[in-house]
């Protein structure tokens, strides 16, 4: 058998299956961060991604763009747990033949977004790489009433993402915003049920959820707000890196939540469908009523 039989899901799960924790995990592989036990009012969030030339990025992109990227990622993570980003190393593996700015101009990109989350950079590593990698760890931190895994999804709940999605690919996935602020105005004003960032794609983190939740859903075509990059719905179900905020609340708070956080932010608010029991399964319903099965698809690693 190969990774390529499994897929990244499969090796995460047969991962995670042989790790043994200790009592101070709280939740350990399978969600967007690690929650610790910390103090008596708050947990703390450990998320780690990397972005690889000619995975996530090309050489031709922007190195500010690049190092934007690569901590954001991670930063949106810690969001979609109800958290704030506090602290970040990073290890960096570059080709000796690049150029000391080209390097610069990644550190200032890493830097930048640091500062506007209060983020600190507090250590690493540097090696030598035929390829450009970025590896970057965040601790945060979150409010023990206030942490949302991706397991709380119920029967009944809407099922709502921030923003629009689809195309991000064409310069978007180098400059996004994490929606941190957003999701701790959710997570303190809302009983938020389950929160994931929509990094891989709306198919495949809407089966995440319902997945860890042991429920389905029914969401619809005509509801998905397409960004001004995307050509089509596919491209909003099955592009991935929009880094949106996809979540459950139940629908008796919809209105108020709605409403609330348009006086506050300036981006959209979608129901795009509901949670439903697991029975039925995860469909889409087409513009003309059709509804069929949705299978995860987008990028995948192997």
């Amino acid at each position: 058998m190969r990774l390529k039989d499994i897929g990244e899901s499969g090796l995460i799960d047969r991962i995670s299956k042989r790790i043994k924790v200790d009592k101070t995990v709280i939740k350990g592989i399978g969600d967007d961060a690690a929650v610790i036990r910390w103090k008596k009012d708050k947990y703390l969030l450990f998320a780690q991604d990397m972005v690889i030339e000619g995975v996530h990025f090309k050489r031709t992109d922007s190195p500010f763009g690049i190092g934007h990227k690569a901590l954001s990622a991670n930063i949106s993570d810690i969001a979609a747990m109800g958290g704030l980003p506090r602290y970040a190393s990073l290890s960096l593996g570059v080709p000796k033949n690049l150029s000391l700015r080209y390097v610069d101009d990644i550190y200032r990109g890493i830097k930048a977004i640091a500062k506007r989350f209060g983020v600190n950079i507090i250590g690493g590593d540097t090696s030598l790489s035929e390829k450009i990698i970025i590896d970057i760890a965040v601790i945060g931190e979150v409010k023990r009433n206030e942490l949302v895994l991706r397991s709380g999804a119920r029967p009944g709940d809407f099922v709502i993402i921030t923003g629009a999605l689809g195309g991000s690919i064409k310069g978007r996935h180098l400059s996004f915003i994490p929606r941190v602020d957003e999701s701790l105005f959710l997570v303190r004003n809302f009983r938020i049920n389950s929160m994931i960032d929509i990094s891989d794609s709306l198919s495949s983190d809407l089966n995440q959820i319902c997945r860890h939740s042991r429920v389905g859903a029914r969401i619809y075509e005509s509801l998905i707000p397409l960004s001004r990059e995307s050509n089509s719905v596919k491209d909003a179900l099955c592009d991935g890196e929009d880094f949106e905020l996809l979540f459950t609340v139940q629908r008796k708070d919809f209105k108020d939540l709605l409403r609330k956080f348009r006086n506050r932010f300036n981006i959209p608010l979608t129901v795009i469908g509901e949670v439903r029991e697991r029975r039925y399964g995860i469909e889409i319903v087409s513009r003309s009523g059709k509804a069929s099965l949705l299978k995860p698809a987008g990028f995948a690693h192997f």
